[in-house]
């Protein structure tokens, strides 16, 4: 028996168990007593955003954006640009949506927006549900809603792909940053949550398995570690999503609330099967380690949970090591919703990450003001 028939023989009993293991964590729970969910009164995904608009990808597909801004009022100086994963939406980022409103150091403008086929954006053809497609249209989201300014993007599972793949397309924007700050180099930092730069198959299960042409897709293709399989593979076992799946698959082995889980079944059912299964192709070939080289002069974090079991922690330790000079950022215990599971964590680093962009900010404006300065005392002499 080879190392992938043990590994997939392991993971279809883990998830043959999930029956038997949720059983005994009620079991459990009801000795001990029921705890109170935090989050049962938290508006999860029902934030009110400032602004929403539409934005027309390269190919004409409308993309449904929504804008934050400071709480306070204040004067934006970074744009955040979220990112979200496969088979999610924009509205998986409430706590990152919540959180950074409120910062003042620096203020910050949020922009998410759904992907194609996903949420509120509009449908796509099933040949343009490409990796290479979904950093497209986050270019064409960047013309259109932050043209001018620093800019820091946020990345989670598929949505860090996206990121490392626009870096492919248009190192420009990574590049050292231009004195104008309008060129090269406007993207200062990036965040790379929960995911991976390549080798889909280290999961454990061929590559050939994920073509969506494959019989088996739909039923094991939860076991090759990634989100299409999350969503395939239970809606294949129990004609549903089931809450013991999501629960064991999409967060870690701490006392999770309930209401994240409920808040995690409907950003699932959000979108059509039919429109997922478009990008099980993409993932099969997804390889952007050499994309992670233009990320040499950007601030970058790569932020993981230890017990993800779809982007296991190994993915974000070979992006890291590949960067060079990026912050591995090990959430203990946190599963592959990690920036749902443990946002007191992962917003902590957000907020360093953004105040050592808007630090290097403040320095180029500096750089600049004083090079004007010396100019016009040359001139007035």
């Amino acid at each position: 028996m080879t190392a992938v028939d043990r590994r997939l023989l392991g993971l279809i009993g883990g998830v043959g168990a999930v029956a038997t293991g949720a059983a005994a964590t009620a079991l459990a729970v009801g000795r001990r007593g029921a705890r109170e969910d935090p989050y049962a009164h938290e508006p999860l995904g029902d934030l009110a955003p400032d602004r929403t608009s539409t934005v027309a990808a390269d190919d004409g597909t409308p993309l449904y954006v929504a804008e934050v801004d400071p709480a306070d009022g204040g004067t934006p100086e970074i744009t955040v640009i979220g990112v979200h994963g496969f088979a999610l939406s924009a509205r998986s980022w409430h706590f990152q949506r919540r959180d950074l409103a409120a910062l003042t150091m620096p203020r910050v403008r949020q922009v998410y927006y759904d992907h194609r086929s996903h949420g509120r954006s509009g449908r796509a053809d099933p040949d343009a549900a490409t990796i290479e497609q979904l950093a497209a249209d986050l270019h064409a989201v960047i013309r259109a809603m932050a043209p001018e300014g620093p800019v820091v993007l946020l990345g989670h599972s598929m949505g860090g792909m996206t990121v490392m793949e626009l870096a492919q397309q248009a190192p420009e924007l990574f590049e050292s940053v231009a004195r104008n700050g309008n060129g090269p180099g406007r993207v200062r930092g990036v965040a790379l949550i929960a995911t991976a730069a390549g080798e889909v198959a280290s999961a454990g299960v061929p590559r050939s398995l994920l073509s969506r042409y494959n019989p088996l897709t739909r039923g094991v293709g939860g076991l090759a570690g990634w989100q299409p399989g999350l969503v395939e593979f239970v809606r294949a076992a129990g004609g549903q999503l089931t809450r013991q799946a999501v629960r064991r698959l999409a967060f870690g082995s701490g006392d999770i609330s309930p209401s994240l889980v409920d808040f995690m079944l409907e950003l699932l059912q959000g979108t059509r099967v039919r429109d997922l299964v478009s990008f099980i192709d993409t993932f099969g070939d997804h390889h952007r380690y050499p994309a992670l080289a233009t990320f040499s002069s950007t601030h970058v974090s790569v932020i993981c949970g230890d017990a993800d079991m779809l982007t296991p922690f190994e993915h974000s330790e070979r992006i890291a090591e590949e960067i060079g000079a990026a912050e591995l950022v090990r959430v203990h215990g946190a599963g592959h919703m990690v920036h749902l599971e443990r946002p007191q964590d992962v917003n902590s680093n957000l907020i360093d990450l953004l105040q050592q962009c808007a630090l290097v900010e403040l320095e180029r404006r500096s750089v600049i003001a004083s090079f004007r300065e010396r100019v016009m005392r040359w001139f007035t002499r």
